[in-house]
């Protein structure tokens, strides 16, 4: 199995495939901040975050940046890409989805999230490390 599955998933056309999936949360959403900044401005607001302008405009360049250094790893850089999205992602979990603040069906919610968001730093860590072999 490894004689048919190894070439397949070690193709560079793949790698980009895969990276691509991976990141499409982090470059769909900052997409959409682009042509929707002031959702993402408001979500800065609501977050209470101070120069919500300012911030909106650092999640939609991390966001692309992000995904972009690691689609591409421009000039070696995926690893710099990736880590600037785990940085981003985990740093959501206490601004965004702080789920100790709350109970029952909400406070669930919120951990559900977290944990995603989690599960996510361990793909980024692994795209970096495919990175780096292949």
């Amino acid at each position: 199995m490894d004689q048919i599955l190894l070439p397949l998933v070690t193709h560079p056309h793949a790698i980009i495939f895969m990276k691509v999936v991976l990141t499409s949360f982090f470059w769909l959403a900052g997409l959409f901040g682009v042509f929707n900044f002031g959702v993402i401005k408001q979500e800065m607001i609501d977050a209470k975050l101070p120069q919500p302008a300012f911030f909106a405009s650092a999640t939609i360049l991390c966001q692309l940046g992000g995904a972009l250094l690691l689609i591409t790893d421009f000039q070696d850089l995926a690893w710099l890409g990736a880590g600037a999205l785990a940085v981003f992602t985990l740093l959501c979990i206490p601004i965004g989805h702080p789920f100790w603040k709350y109970e029952g069906e909400k406070g669930m919610h919120e951990f559900q999230i977290a944990l995603e968001h989690v599960a996510m730093v361990g793909g980024l860590m692994i795209a970096v490390a495919i990175s780096m072999l292949y």
